[in-house]
């Protein structure tokens, strides 16, 4: 039986270093760290994950602010709010809440924050910086991982670890970073999406399975090899046969499980952990400001 991961034991020792961080840089200034965030439309899930981030905030002693505006907010009114925090030296993180309506460019308002604000590591010069292995601020799932990777003591150098999907916030990231020389890293990675043929004929062969592709119970017993860590970022909703959904991950957990050496579940795995990175990285840019 695979050893479980637990993300929210890990997340809760994370958020405890925070707060105690935040402790600190407050009983030496005056400074309080600030996470902004904005929120556009009604998406259900965007307004929970918005509250919790904020929720999130208040435990660690942190301060936040939340705008909502609704869905027919003009991109030049999103745009006016993010320059607004970009200015404000009380605001140390800004967080823009995707996806955003369809009218709205969310290219453009990436581009539009502040680098050293920009405490999600979207905008294209953190996105550079993180390739070049220079000091920035990283996806906060990304980092999630290699916090978890760390904390369970997976080794990766010199290992095989396939990365499924390719997105900008996790897979691409996740896939850099592995294969950097530095801790949680120094591995051989392959990048693997839903254009790739015969994905387990690469699983198959891999120490690490990273699974972020969006796609419920994808990776299944024929995609691994025994003693794999399994890493499922995949947060997906399925109906259940006596009504209702349940939440699933990329990877089919009852199947995998039993091969694995380590498992992510899902939830209380990955999940926890995003949260967690953010506060971190706000914490950190608050930090560059007191130097």
């Amino acid at each position: 039986m695979a050893r479980i991961i637990d993300g929210k034991a890990i997340a809760a020792d994370v958020r405890a270093r925070i707060a105690e961080g935040v402790l600190a840089i407050r009983s030496r200034s005056t400074l309080h760290p600030h996470l902004a965030l904005l929120l556009v439309g009604d998406d259900p899930a965007s307004h929970v994950y918005v509250r919790n981030k904020g929720k999130a905030c208040e435990e660690v002693g942190m301060k936040s602010t939340i705008v909502r505006l609704p869905a027919t907010a003009t991109e030049a009114e999103v745009l006016a709010c993010v320059d607004a925090w970009n200015t404000d030296p009380s605001v140390h993180g800004i967080l823009v809440q995707l996806p955003l309506p369809r009218h709205i460019s969310e290219q453009n308002v990436i581009l539009a924050i502040n680098p050293d604000k920009d405490v999600d590591g979207f905008h294209p010069i953190n996105a550079g910086r993180l390739l070049i292995g220079s000091p920035g601020f990283v996806p906060c799932t990304p980092a999630g991982i290699l916090e978890l990777l760390r904390v369970a003591n997976v080794e990766t150098s010199g290992k095989h670890a396939v990365v499924v999907g390719r997105s900008n916030i996790v897979g691409k990231p996740i896939a850099t970073l592995l294969a950097q020389k530095r801790p949680q890293g120094n591995a051989t990675v392959t990048l693997c999406h839903t254009g790739t043929v015969d994905l387990a004929r690469y699983t198959r062969s891999a120490d690490i399975i990273i699974a972020a592709v969006g796609v419920a119970g994808l990776i299944t017993a024929d995609h691994v090899k025994p003693g794999v860590t399994v890493i499922d970022v995949g947060m997906n909703r399925v109906e259940k046969p006596e009504g209702g959904t349940r939440l699933v991950g990329d990877v089919d957990f009852a199947a995998v499980e039993p091969l694995a050496s380590a498992i992510t579940p899902v939830p209380g795995g990955v999940g926890p952990m995003t949260i967690a990175m953010l506060l971190s990285n706000t914490l950190h840019a608050a930090q560059r400001t007191s130097l």
